[in-house]
């Protein structure tokens, strides 16, 4: 087996008070109906010719149309249910959710056994989630990036540490 490695970013923004994450929604049309556990943060492989940072910025900002800009947080590596390793990189920015991306594409054939190829978003949507949301929405294996940048953030920014967590479960 080959190592596959992918490398991202994951954007983040104060908003009223609490840190939110921007993520990434897959595209095409095997992906048009998953949403919780599904989101990603953008990510792709690195070029023969670049490091895994420089990867990390290029497939941001093909993949959802906004280019990254540093100082870039490193939050190390985590490896997915697949195998792949992902190692991700985070910087604070901003985006009006409001405002539509713009993603490569790519190419397949569809519908399945016509013979016809479609082309389609790698990413069709993506937008800010506070950590709550987020970590529903992430692919569970991705989710320790959220922690990791929480308790870094946590250490320079006393406004970010984390709140306690309710327990739903225990009488008010």
């Amino acid at each position: 087996m080959s190592l596959r490695v992918s490398a991202g970013l994951v954007m983040y923004r104060l908003r009223g008070g609490e840190l939110e994450v921007f993520l990434a929604h897959p595209g095409g049309p095997r992906s048009a109906h998953e949403d919780d556990g599904f989101w990603t943060i953008p990510k792709g492989r690195q070029n023969p010719d670049e490091t895994l940072l420089d990867a990390a910025k290029r497939e941001f900002e093909e993949e959802v149309g906004i280019p990254p800009h540093g100082p870039y947080l490193e939050l190390g590596s985590i490896r997915q249910r697949g195998g792949k390793i992902v190692y991700a990189w985070a910087f604070e920015g901003d985006w009006d959710d409001s405002k539509p991306i713009h993603s490569n594409t790519f190419e397949m054939p569809w519908p399945p056994r016509s013979g016809q190829m479609r082309s389609f978003p790698e990413v069709d949507r993506a937008r800010f989630f506070n950590l709550a949301a987020a970590r529903e929405k992430l692919k569970e294996t991705q989710c320790p990036l959220l922690d990791r940048l929480e308790a870094m953030l946590a250490m320079y920014r006393p406004d970010l540490r984390p709140k306690a967590r309710s327990d739903s479960s225990q009488p008010a």
